[in-house]
């Protein structure tokens, strides 16, 4: 039970030892990294099934004295209970831009192509509120037929980042794709605290947001198509 939860959490509800929140670190030199793409023949990362997946959009304005706006992608290999952390878009837009949603609504579209996903999840509470209709009407000028899902979150941002992340990295199952390296999610995890000392957040919020919503389900694709010829030679 311990490795699957987590020592924070089997400490605290298994064995009733109080673990202090300024005790709790995202350590990144806990995750496994990675190198291989998605397969979606084969539904595997390299060797690891892959079960479902989440693309996980945390907005802001995108401008440069504002909040980070994240996009996500996650594996998930929920046989194994494990989660793969493949990419993660990070969106600027000029402070001179006339519509920074829509033009992020592009970059995330060409994010979204690009990786063969049709489905994204939006948070909308605060300026994400109108985003789903910008990103539906962005899309259909673009041709491109997506489904888009309202999530509002509710909960602390600080305990759901907690609860979410840290008994899967604790544990071993946390896996990241080398190129996360590249990004600030690492800066993230090793300035962040559960006590809310760090604003710099945005990543490892979307990162939460992708592993606790319900992934879509991905299964092996078919063998290529094969061409059948019909018996016809029979009377009626």
């Amino acid at each position: 039970m311990r490795d699957t939860v987590g020592l924070r959490h089997f400490q605290s509800q298994m064995m009733l030892t109080c673990v202090g929140l300024d005790k709790s670190r995202l350590d990144p030199g806990a995750l496994r990294f990675y190198d291989s793409e998605f397969d979606a023949r084969t539904a595997r990362i390299g060797a690891d099934p892959v079960t479902g997946a989440a693309l996980y959009w945390d907005p802001s304005s995108g401008r440069r004295k504002s909040d980070g706006s994240v996009c996500v992608l996650i594996f998930r290999d929920d046989s194994a209970r494990r989660a793969f952390i493949h990419d993660a878009l990070y969106l600027r837009v000029g402070d001179d831009e006339t519509h920074p949603l829509a033009r992020q609504c592009d970059m995330v579209l060409d994010f979204m192509g690009a990786r063969l996903v049709r489905r994204i999840a939006i948070e909308t509470n605060g300026i994400g509120n109108a985003l789903p209709e910008i990103m539906r009407d962005v899309a259909a000028r673009r041709g491109a037929n997506i489904f888009v899902q309202k999530i509002v979150n509710n909960h602390n941002k600080e305990t759901r980042i907690l609860d979410a992340i840290e008994p899967l990295l604790s544990t071993g199952r946390l896996y990241a794709h080398s190129r996360i390296r590249q990004t600030p999610l690492i800066s993230e995890m090793l300035g962040w605290s559960p006590l809310g000392a760090f604003a710099h957040d945005d990543g490892l919020d979307a990162v939460a947001g992708a592993l606790m919503m319900r992934p879509y389900v991905i299964r092996p694709q078919s063998a290529a198509a094969r061409t059948f010829s019909a018996n016809t030679d029979f009377k009626v």
